[in-house]
């Protein structure tokens, strides 16, 4: 019988290290999922160079002051969202990251390589325009909230924010020690209190992804005044951009 209870816990245990393993080395491929390369207009796409990396951004070039860095979802096509940011925001050039790995950009993503995507991205605008207001979606909320805490802006919008990539690892996998395993922990609350330029958190009450708890432990992590906390009723993750609120609540 102890022979046979041995056996067991060497089994489980087995499994259960197994099954660690495979989250550590195939994380990136649960964090990250690449959009195809749809065909677009070439006159909307710039593409920059970084290092050896090749990365396209889907533009609508305005002349003037204004300009939007937008870090778009997971799986988001950001060329397909380029028109209506730009029937939105039709005073402001527009300047969408495909991120590494995504949409014909070279390369493979990860934490620390999209932020040089970002900065990269960040001073080629800021050349060209003096006010720059940067929109973070979902996984783009991690990459623009840093991109803030390092970079003078006007004003930073984050649609569906995570307070950490820890945290969300931590909600989906409670039985692992994602602590040790996780590569991106996107900590968004460690940056929070270096912004100082208007911001504000746009929530969905019924996001299945990322729940507005998380939303709000980030809002949380502000000073006060800083970041205004807006919700849009009876919308989830994915629809949270079909309300008419969505783009006004930008404003």
């Amino acid at each position: 019988m102890f022979k046979l209870l041995k056996m067991i816990v060497f089994i489980l245990l087995s499994a259960y290290l197994i099954l660690c393993s495979a989250v550590f080395y195939f994380q990136r491929s649960l964090i990250y999922h690449p959009t195809p390369d749809l065909p677009v207009n070439p006159s909307n796409i710039l593409t920059l160079s970084v290092d050896d990396v090749k990365l396209k951004i889907s533009v609508r070039d305005v002349v003037g002051n204004n300009a939007i860095l937008y870090f778009g979802g997971n799986a988001e096509t950001v060329s397909n969202s380029l028109p209506k940011y730009a029937a939105a925001f039709p005073d402001h050039a527009i300047y969408m990251l495909h991120y590494r790995g995504f949409s014909g950009s070279t390369g493979a993503p990860s934490e620390a390589a999209l932020h040089i995507d970002a900065e990269k991205l960040y001073e080629y605008v800021k050349a060209k325009h003096n006010k720059i207001t940067v929109i973070g979606r979902s996984l783009g909320s991690g990459i623009a909230i840093r991109l803030a805490a390092t970079r003078p802006l006007n004003k930073l919008v984050l649609v569906t924010p995570y307070d950490s990539m820890l945290n969300m690892a931590r909600l989906r996998f409670p039985y692992l020690p994602v602590s040790l395993l996780l590569k991106d922990h996107y900590e968004s609350w460690r940056y929070a209190p270096q912004i100082i330029v208007p911001t504000i958190i746009l929530t969905a009450d019924k996001d299945q992804v990322i729940p507005i708890e998380n939303s709000r432990k980030l809002f949380k992590s502000f000073y006060a005044g800083v970041a205004d906390f807006k919700v849009i009723n009876n919308t989830d993750h994915y629809s949270i951009s079909l309300s008419p609120e969505y783009f006004p609540l930008m404003q």
